[in-house]
């Protein structure tokens, strides 16, 4: 979820503090200037994102490949995530390109792909099947561009979580909903009880977005978003899409989300307060909050008052219910105009480096969650075991991970997608003229 992000979204939650560790450079820094370290300069390269906890995991794991592989180093270059993402452009597009493309999969991905300008690592996943299965199978799906792997995943799953206030429930008698049925009856027995439903920032845009995702998913599996994404004709009118839309417009108007929810931000966290001081019962949300809400909420993590059940499934819908939506993880790319050498190199670092025991025991140290099958024991001897195991089995378990929407569209697809969001929610537009609008988007 990129598009107008705040840092929470791009990084990985520390669970002890309201946002994460960052510690931004002026430009970039590392083994070579901001012009080395591209193809053209002679060895394997990688540049990567400045900013702890990340840029110190990615700089030990370097350093211990280096000392291993002391005829093939590779040169680590960090830059700040805005300036990463323009120089970045620019030196693929002029064949200057790191040996490995540090990425958010998606559309842009899709781009370099289209273009030539990134290997496809399909023949080699299959010739190296334990990296592969190593990592959580779901989180391939925003690497992959006609049925061809591009990037291996990295770094630790956020997925969008189905979060509510358990004092609240008990205080109404009620249990977390498995079913869309099981929403519907829930959105009037809080309002009957004076407390709504739904807290949602809906000013941002992106936070309704994550409903949608959801919903598609649900009624009408992963397949209905893959065709919007290879750009199919008439894709967002596909039945199921409706469906999914009139349900959304249907719990709005049930009084589903709390009153003035299109003018509430998600960047102040405002969203989060509703639900932990009991204004609203539920909310649905990244999992990058929970470290929001443990600091901000005077005790409302750490006395147990807050639950997370899957989002429910949708009785007559396709979609399995441990599908999972938000982001994957971040990716590398081994770029084409790479020599046969440096390719070699940067394929030595994904199977002996990315994602290793020292790695993996990293990043839950920071309280994030690997993209790694096996670290369920782990996990559990953290303090945040309870939540962090349900991160996991989210990512482990989901037979299909979907990207953030405007992610994994292209900017102008996506800036389209915010504002018939923002207009569907406020039942300005009918679910038809919002599937109408976004298919005239489709391949731009």
């Amino acid at each position: 979820m990129e598009t107008k992000a705040t840092p929470s979204r791009r990084t990985f939650i520390s669970l002890a503090i309201a946002a994460p560790l960052l510690t931004w450079g002026l430009t970039s820094c590392g083994t070579t200037g901001p012009g080395g370290g591209g193809a053209a300069a002679g060895g394997a390269s990688m540049w990567a994102l400045s900013g702890d906890p990340n840029e110190t995991i990615r700089k030990n794991s370097v350093d211990a490949f280096n000392k291993k592989n002391p005829k093939t180093p590779l040169k680590l270059t960090f830059f700040q995530n805005d300036a990463y993402k323009t120089k970045i452009k620019t030196a693929i597009g002029a064949g200057q390109a790191p040996t490995m493309i540090y990425g958010w999969g998606g559309g842009t991905l899709k781009s370099y792909a289209d273009a030539g300008q990134v290997e496809d690592l399909t023949s080699w996943f299959e010739e190296n099947p334990d990296v592969k299965d190593r990592l959580f199978a779901g989180a391939f799906g925003a690497a992959t561009v006609d049925g061809k792997i591009y990037a291996i995943p990295i770094q630790a799953v956020q997925p969008v979580v189905f979060f509510y206030n358990k004092e609240l429930f008990k205080q109404v008698g009620a249990e977390p909903p498995a079913t869309w049925s099981d929403v519907m009856s829930l959105v009037k027995t809080f309002n009957d009880a004076g407390i709504a439903p739904f807290s949602l920032g809906g000013q941002s845009r992106w936070t309704s977005m994550m409903w949608l995702q959801y919903m598609f998913d649900r009624v009408g599996g992963p397949e209905v978003f893959t065709d919007i994404f290879n750009g199919k004709a008439d894709a967002w009118s596909h039945p199921a899409a409706l469906e999914a839309l009139t349900k959304i417009q249907e719990l709005v108007k049930a009084d589903g989300f709390i009153k003035g929810f299109n003018s509430i931000t998600a960047d102040s966290n405002a969203d989060q307060a509703l639900l932990y001081t009991g204004k609203a019962a539920m909310m649905l949300h990244g999992s990058w909050t929970y470290g929001g809400m443990k600091n901000d909420g005077g005790g409302f993590v750490q006395d147990g008052k807050l639950g997370w059940v899957p989002f429910p499934a949708v009785e007559g819908g396709v979609g399995d219910p441990k599908n999972a939506v938000g982001n994957p993880c971040n990716y590398l790319s081994i770029s084409s105009k790479a020599s046969d050498e440096e390719k070699s190199a940067a394929k030595k670092y994904f199977t002996e480096s990315l994602s290793n025991d020292d790695e993996v025991a990293a990043f839950i140290e920071t309280g994030a969650v690997p993209v790694v099958n096996g670290i369920e024991d782990q996990i559990k001897e953290t303090e945040e075991s309870d939540f962090l195991s349900h991160v996991y089995e989210l990512g482990a378990n989901a037979p299909a991970f979907q990207q953030s929407w405007d992610q994994a569209l292209s900017p102008t697809a996506a800036e389209a997608l915010l504002n018939n969001i923002d207009q569907l929610f406020v039942l300005s537009i009918t679910p038809e003229k919002f599937a109408q609008n976004m298919n005239e988007t489709l391949g731009k």
